[in-house]
């Protein structure tokens, strides 16, 4: 069954795709909270994208850890409310054995994940 979302502040539709959704228990290497929507692709039209530099030391995994995380800020194109981020799951694999010589990360998706905070989206069922 698929969903419609729409911003919790206006509700305008958000024409999010259920099919780009990742399922709640996929792993990432910045990992999926609670409380969160991981999608694959957005329809970029309906959002506003402000680019955010934070400068605190962050530790994702053994693997992947820095002190400045780059961020993409997803603002709902009509009435400016924060819906959430845009991640960069990492750096690309390596041929390095990696810390302790466990070898390198094998988790996917390398690709950008949309990470939507769900109390900024309301979820409606369509029938």
């Amino acid at each position: 069954m698929a969903s419609i979302y729409t911003c919790a502040e206006c509700e305008t539709n958000l024409n999010l795709s259920t099919s780009q959704l990742f399922p709640p228990d996929f792993y990432f290497e910045s990992g999926n909270p609670e409380g969160t929507l991981s999608f694959a692709a957005i329809d970029e039209t309906k959002f506003r994208f402000e680019k955010e530099d934070k400068l605190m030391p962050f530790f994702e995994s053994v693997n992947y850890w820095g002190i400045q995380r780059n961020r993409t800020k997803i603002n709902c194109k009509s009435c400016g409310h924060p819906v959430g981020y845009i991640y960069d799951d990492g750096p690309p694999l390596t041929n390095s054995p990696g810390q302790l010589h466990m070898g390198p990360s094998q988790v996917i998706p390398r690709a950008p994940r949309y990470r939507l905070k769900i109390k900024a989206l309301k979820i409606k069922s369509e029938t």
